[in-house]
Formats: structure tokens, C-alpha cells, sequence
């Protein structure tokens, strides 16, 4: 335990109070990526009452905020900021009931189903502590609110908006996520922890005609259906089974009525990689089976590829992550654990340190009540828990809040407090 977690020990009950409030405030009123204008306000306007220099508006909404305090490493704590465009189906007192327009105009629900609420929670009660016990660390803290993880645009738009000398650059940089996991545990992996996620439209071009007359046509939906077998044998068939890769076709969207063939056809798929060879052969592939499929159908036209999202490996600093893992250890003893493999999901996180060149760490915090974990465990029904994503997904406040800003502060004090 180091002074800052000692300081959190040692705070008024008060605080577990308003921010469990604050919580349940940000789940009830989500907001779309690169729409968080109502959570960026709170935000900033929070940060400035505990006295720090903040920024607002730096990537569309995001907000940076920092506080000098002394010679020392400047330290970088993020917290991402928005919703999904789904509804929620947890029958909690405080569900989110918003809807809002998406990036193509059609009325949506919005749902912090991925847990961003108890990020900026964790965030912003961290972001206390520090600010009332300066006696206790030296240095720079950088503390970074974040839009758009769930596009992959916000990590993006922040470091684009950053400009040469607005900021310092950090030493490290720290971020954490909740999880499918006990909720008084945290989990950390030096290296690759998280995988690389490319999504990608893919529109293929016939010949539309009448259902009566298929030999007028070149049918796009035979192409896509090809298209779609084909494609699920580069997992299975080019990638060794020892190097883990997913290929997941969410959508093939064709033609309007049973008896119209129509000019074209729609696949849309998402690809999870854990090295760069594996993701650069597969997404070539993928280009390969498609253009074959139309030049197997006579299509007078190659298929139109567009990316829709990219996200970065996320790879820990193993320096990083074994300071990270020592103050862990310290503070959780048995509840740190170290994760057997990379989780297959992805993050725009590594954005800053890839961009600046700075190591980074980044780890989970179990969200499930700790007792239904433990049994799910003993009954081996872990995966039927509600997962990120879910519209049943509701991590238990409590010990959720108090483990994160654990977590966070143990990380942190590991470069802020001397002597840690």
C-alpha cells in the first residue's frame, strides 16, 4: 500500500457516497462517441474545482487536465467517456432510458454497456485524492478524459489536436477497463494484452434483374454467400492453429424484395489479430477471396473495400508492467492476478504511447459481484455472465468503485510517490 492508497483508506465515507452518485448519473444519461458534450462538462467543470489547469474541447470533447506538483515524472492517467448505441436491458432503478441519432441519422438507444461510466467514476475520485494529498507524490500528473473509444476516433482525434508543446509529453501512461471478473480483483499481462481490431465494409458489384430471369443477372447475393464460406476458412485453413486470430461476419445486407436481384451486396466483418504478420496476411486474404469470388461470378466491377475501424495491438511495456504488477501485489495481494492470455478485445488506448513513444500499462478491474463469480467458476458458466457489450452488462458498484480507484492510485503512487 502506498501513501495515495493509504490516503483513499483514510477518506471520509462521504466520497464512496457522491461518487457512487456520480455513477449512477453518468450510466443514466450515456452519450454517443464524439458526442459526450454533457459528461466532458461535468467532467472539466469538476476537475476545476479541485484546482486543476484544465482543457477543454482537445479532440472534439475530450478533456485533459493537469497538476503540477513538485520535480518529478509526469504521469498519465486515462478514462474513456462513451456509450454504445444500444439499449439497455439491465431492469436497473437508474437503466439509461436515451436515445439519440447515430453517425447515419437513425434514432438509437445509448447504453453504457461497456462500462466508460465507471471509468470517468474511477477517474474523477482518483483525480480527488491526488488533488488533496499533495504531500504525498511529486511530479506531474496528466489526467486524460477521452471520446470516441468505441469508434476507434477518439485516441485519434486527442493526439491530433495535441500540437507541439501544449502539453508535456508523459513518462507513462495508465489506463485500466472493467471486465467479466470478480469484482475486489485486478488482472494485468506485460505484452500484448489486447488484440488489434480492423472492421471493414465490403460491397460487391452484379447485375440486378427479375427473380424470373436470373440468366439476365450477376447475382451479387451468390457472390456475397460465396464470399461469406470462403472467407471463415482463413482462420481455419491459412493461420496456424497455434497463432489465435477471429474473423466474425456481423452483416451481408442485399437487395429489398424476394423476386428482384439486386445490383449489389453488402458484407461487413471485424478481424482480431495478435501480430502484425497475422493481421497484415489475413487483411490481404480477405482482398484475395473477395476479388476472386466476383471474378469467379463474371462481375464487371472489383468489390469497394472500406475500412470502418482500426484499433492498434495493445502491447504493455514489460518494464511498466512489472512496476505496475509490484504495486499490485502490494495492495491486493492474492486478488492480482496475472492473465493467462490476451483478451481478444480491442482498444484505442495505445494510440498516445504509439504515437509519442512512451511505454504504457494498461489492465482490467473485475465488475461481477464476487460471490456469483466464484460460483459461475464452480459450475463453469463464466460465460454466461453478462459481458461488456451485453445490454444485460451492469458491473456491481460495489466493491467495483473501490477496487478501481485501488487500482489506479497503486499504479500511479508506483512513479508519484517516492519511495514506492
Amino acid at each position: 500500500m502506498n501513501a495515495l492508497t493509504q490516503a483513499l483508506g483514510n477518506a471520509d465515507a462521504s466520497l464512496m457516497v457522491e461518487l457512487e452518485s456520480l455513477y449512477k448519473d453518468l450510466h443514466q444519461h450515456p452519450e454517443l462517441s464524439m458526442q459526450e458534450v454533457r459528461t466532458a462538462k461535468i467532467v472539466a467543470d469538476t476537475m476545476e474545482g479541485l484546482g486543476y489547469e484544465v482543457t477543454r474541447n482537445v479532440g472534439v470533447t475530450g478533456v485533459v487536465c493537469l497538476m503540477k506538483n513538485g520535480s518529478g515524472p509526469t504521469v498519465m492517467l486515462r478514462a474513456d467517456m462513451d456509450a454504445l448505441p444500444m439499449a439497455e436491458n439491465t431492469g436497473l432503478p437508474y437503466a439509461s432510458t436515451v436515445t439519440a441519432r447515430g453517425a447515419d441519422g437513425a434514432e438509437v438507444g445509448v447504453a453504457h454497456a461497456c462500462g466508460h461510466d465507471m471509468h470517468v467514476t474511477w477517474m474523477i475520485g482518483a483525480a480527488r485524492i491526488l488533488a488533496g494529498n499533495r504531500a504525498a507524490w511529486q511530479g506531474t500528473l496528466m489526467i486524460v478524459f477521452q471520446p470516441g473509444e468505441e469508434t476507434a476516433e477518439g485516441a485519434a482525434a486527442m493526439v491530433k489536436d495535441w500540437g507541439e508543446g501544449r502539453f508535456p509529453t508523459p513518462d507513462i501512461i495508465l489506463g485500466q477497463h472493467v471486465m467479466v471478473g470478480a469484482a475486489d480483483t485486478v488482472m494485468y499481462r506485460p505484452g500484448v494484452t489486447l488484440s488489434a481490431g480492423d472492421s471493414l465494409k465490403i460491397r460487391l458489384f452484379g447485375r440486378g434483374s427479375h427473380g424470373s430471369q436470373p440468366q439476365t443477372s450477376i447475382d451479387p447475393v451468390i457472390m456475397a454467400a460465396s464470399a461469406t464460406l470462403r472467407l471463415q476458412t482463413i482462420v481455419s485453413r491459412e493461420i496456424a492453429p497455434s497463432e489465435p486470430a477471429v474473423l466474425t461476419i456481423g452483416s451481408l445486407q442485399a437487395g429489398t424484395k424476394e423476386n428482384i436481384i439486386p445490383d449489389d451486396a453488402t458484407i461487413k466483418l471485424n478481424v482480431r489479430t495478435f501480430s502484425e504478420d497475422t493481421r497484415e496476411y489475413m487483411l490481404k486474404s480477405i482482398r484475395r477471396i473477395c476479388c476472386a469470388e466476383c471474378d469467379a461470378s463474371g462481375a464487371e466491377r472489383p468489390p469497394e473495400f472500406t475500412t470502418i475501424n482500426r484499433y492498434p495491438l495493445t502491447e504493455n511495456d514489460l518494464a511498466a508492467t512489472q512496476k505496475v504488477a509490484g504495486a499490485f501485489h502490494l495492495q491486493f495481494g492474492e486478488r492480482s492476478l496475472l492473465a493467462a492470455h490476451p483478451a481478444s478485445a480491442s482498444e484505442d488506448f495505445s494510440i498516445f504511447g504509439r504515437s509519442w513513444g512512451v511505454p504504457y500499462v494498461f489492465w482490467f478491474v473485475g465488475g461481477t459481484d464476487p460471490d456469483v463469480y466464484a460460483k459461475a467458476l464452480q459450475e463453469k458458466t463464466v460465460n454466461r455472465i453478462p459481458s461488456n457489450h451485453s445490454p444485460q452488462f451492469a458491473p456491481r458498484i460495489h466493491p467495483t468503485l473501490e477496487t478501481g480507484l485501488q487500482a489506479m492510485l497503486a499504479a500511479a503512487g508506483a512513479w508519484l510517490c517516492p519511495g514506492a
